[in-house]
């Protein structure tokens, strides 16, 4: 085996030296990004892992390990055939039923893959080459499914993806164009990942996701920079080459720098989230979520967030701007703040001045700001507010606690958080839309029968066409029960050295394709 990587080495032409060095949002601590939805386990899968399935920079489904498909006319049969040459990290070639036991792993913890699991019934392998889906009945968005980089299904060695999805996966050994070095991970400071010179680029440039992964670099370096003032200072000096988030306040020290880039390489941004406990009043009515929406005012949430009102898009879309499912369809009735209707809409709720409590991260910025930002528009509606202050780690706590706070003191109103754009783009992936009545959805629990009856219905609908259908059926209910209420999408640029080349617009940051010349 080490005789094959040597003579791939050879065969790869000469050894290139240059190190990337990268700051990420977080701490890599747990690697199998199965068993976890963190961001950065995420990044780091994109490094190691290949999918059969992605999509490009217009978030359109392409092919990545696969080199064709066929569907039966019944939907029924799904086929992929593999690209020849693939290969694992440790040398072996990546088999038809490597990806099968990969894809069953990823849809016992994946919205996505439990939605396609409840139409499947078999994920095989006919040989080595080929993975076959075959249906108990139509599965409309099969594409889409396997394509998502939310929480995509990366395939794993058949012995690694046959580990519980409810446990965690301890090797790193996939087929991407980086290889995980494992003897210099040092969490809480450092992470190395090296190219791989057997990987077999696709023939298409790159295009977000999809195309070409070609490592133009021969190693990347991530390095746990958790102060940003920190970061922003190694950047300056050189000793670090990319920042994956540059906070709002710190723009300034790099905007009028030459040898230093910002950008924005996520279009689909985040998006601010105010999630109403509807286990109890006032939220378990309708309109005192509607009331929600007419304090939100998008522009200034989305200004105080991205640091500025140009990195902010007003946007009332449920399933976000700029995404193939965006629709302007019933937004007008919410698209202007109206205290005195919000005031009304409580007050035929039943709220009768009782304290709405909110809770409060102060330590997350952005949703600390989110907090604040709700606490004094509600004041404007006439709402009396108890912020309650706490940090994160209490706050998720605290919210699975369902009872109200004049019963219980952990109770609460209101919680607040952030998601990623693309998250929310389907109906797939938009896990705060999820209103089973089960109470085993999302934190603030939800319940629409008509809401679950469109996530079905999209789920069996053929055509694109027949989706919008779907799409603006579920975004006119949406403004009729509220499970959610958007703050508004703003962006957040990343900041590099001026020498990188080749930054590819994707949600989270992929280093394949980026070269770095000089200093």
């Amino acid at each position: 085996m080490k005789r094959l990587i040597l003579a791939l080495v050879l065969l790869a032409g000469p050894v290139r030296a240059e190190t990337l060095r990268y700051v990420p949002l977080g701490d890599l601590r747990v690697l199998d990004p199965i068993w976890t939805s963190a961001a950065i386990t995420l990044n780091h899968a994109q490094m190691i892992y290949d999918v059969l399935v992605t999509v490009d920079s217009e978030f359109r489904p392409r092919l990545q390990m696969a080199e064709s498909y066929t569907a039966s006319p019944d939907g029924l049969r799904w086929t992929f055939r593999l690209r020849p040459g693939l290969m694992f990290h440790d040398g072996t070639p990546v088999r038809g039923r490597d990806v099968a036991a990969s894809l069953r792993r990823w849809a016992q913890r994946v919205t996505a893959g439990q939605a396609l699991m409840g139409y499947l019934a078999s994920i095989t392998a006919p040989d080595d080459r080929t993975v076959e889906l075959l249906f108990d009945r139509p599965f409309g968005p099969v594409l889409e499914a396997l394509a998502s980089p939310v929480l995509a299904p990366f395939v794993m060695r058949e012995q690694d993806a046959n580990v519980s999805a409810f446990e965690q996966v301890r090797t790193t050994i996939g087929s991407g164009p980086f290889m995980f070095v494992a003897d210099a991970f040092r969490p809480g400071d450092r992470v190395l990942y090296r190219r791989f010179p057997g990987y077999v680029p696709r023939d298409e440039p790159p295009d977000g996701y999809a195309g070409g992964k070609v490592a133009k670099v021969e190693e990347v370096e991530w390095r746990y920079l958790p102060d940003a003032s920190t970061a922003v200072s190694a950047l300056r000096t050189g000793e670090v080459d990319f920042l994956e988030a540059l906070p709002p306040d710190l723009r300034p020290l790099l905007e009028s720098r030459a040898d230093v880039t910002i950008q924005v390489l996520n279009t689909a941004g985040f998006l601010g989230n105010i999630r109403p406990n509807t286990a109890h009043p006032p939220f378990s009515d309708a309109r005192a979520r509607q009331a929600l929406l007419l304090i939100v005012d998008q522009a200034e949430y989305g200004a105080a967030l991205a640091g500025g009102p140009d990195l902010a898009r007003p946007c009332l879309a449920v399933f976000v701007c700029g995404t193939p499912y965006a629709t302007d369809v019933a937004t007008a009735p919410w698209a202007h703040v109206d205290f005195p209707r919000a005031k009304a809409l409580l007050a035929e709720s039943g709220y009768k001045g009782e304290p709405i409590v909110l809770l409060d991260p102060a330590d997350q910025p952005d949703i600390h700001m989110i907090a604040q930002l709700t606490a004094g528009a509600l004041r404007q509606a006439g709402a009396v507010v108890d912020v309650q202050t706490m940090d994160w780690s209490t706050l998720i706590t605290r919210r699975n606690t369902r009872e109200a706070p004049s019963r219980n003191p952990a109770g609460w109103d209101l919680a607040f958080t952030l998601w990623g754009g693309f998250s929310l783009s389907s109906p797939l992936t938009n896990t705060p839309l999820v209103s089973t009545c089960d109470g085993k959805n999302l934190y603030g629990w939800p319940c629409d029968a008509e809401i679950e009856r469109l996530r079905a219905a999209f789920l069996d609908a053929r055509t694109d066409a027949d989706r919008m259908v779907v799409i603006v059926a579920l975004q006119t209910r949406y403004f009729q029960v509220v499970p959610y209420v958007s703050t508004g999408p703003f962006l957040r640029p990343v900041a590099f050295r001026s020498n990188l080349r080749g930054l590819l617009k994707t949600p989270y940051p992929v280093m394949w394709n980026v070269e770095k010349t000089g200093r």
